[in-house]
């Protein structure tokens, strides 16, 4: 049975939520899906060989180490500003799109066996704190990463959770403004922040881990009218 933080139902029957005195607005709410996409056509590059990046979740085509080129070179940027001792892990960027709809359908089918009074609705709202819908992933753009940091010997730091730490398993400590963490994870946190929006990329508030470039959430975040990336093939 999953877990859930106190009052979650609360929040997962709505959206946007509120995450301590901050507004979280989904990337399933109304403001993020009616933001169009005017795409580029920039193409993927391969972060390996120019990042760290970590084999975890590596497919045999190697789509997982492929990003957007205008977010791979913010990534390196991202890297210069870090201190000395913190680099930069990217665990999982392009996504395909039978691979996105199957981590969403098995969210939702987790969270509906553990909330069987969940509406449709409310299960599709519930899912997208932690995966996103199909018609807005920014994954399947190659727009977005998940990453954290390691030493120079490629230990991971602490961040307070796991990469991919679903809100249940991580009574909310996945979010990343979550008052639960230790002080240590909190300044790695900062640390890996503070480079990454100076680097021109946003966070998705329910995910410490997961930052984007050129999606739709950022464009929200950003107020930029459109996003510059839709879905891609590899």
């Amino acid at each position: 049975m999953l877990r859930m933080p106190d009052a979650s139902r609360d929040c997962l029957a709505v959206s946007p939520i509120a995450l301590g005195t901050a507004e979280v607005v989904l990337i399933s709410d109304p403001r993020v899906t009616s933001i169009p996409v005017e795409e580029c056509g920039e193409a993927l590059g391969d972060v390996r060989g120019r990042l760290r990046v970590d084999g975890r979740l590596a497919d045999p085509a190697g789509a997982y180490a492929h990003l957007r080129e205008g977010l791979l070179t913010r990534l390196e940027e991202a890297q210069r500003l870090l201190p000395a001792g913190c680099n930069i892990l990217v665990v999982e960027g392009y996504r395909p799109p039978a691979l996105q709809t199957r981590y969403f359908e098995e969210y939702k089918e987790d969270l509906r066996s553990a909330y069987p009074g969940l509406s449709e609705a409310e299960l599709h709202v519930a899912a997208s704190r932690y995966v996103s819908p199909i018609e807005v992933a920014p994954h399947t753009a190659g727009a977005a990463v998940d990453l954290t940091l390691c030493d120079d010997d490629g230990r991971e730091l602490d961040m307070g959770t796991a990469v991919n730490a679903n809100p249940e398993q991580s009574d909310g400590a996945c979010y990343t403004a979550a008052a639960t963490i230790g002080r240590q994870a909190r300044r790695h946190r900062e640390i890996l922040g503070g480079a990454l929006e100076a680097a021109g990329l946003v966070n998705y508030p329910t995910e410490w881990w997961h930052w984007s470039y050129g999606d739709r959430y950022w464009a929200m975040t950003c107020g930029v009218p459109a996003a510059r990336y839709g879905p891609v093939d590899l």
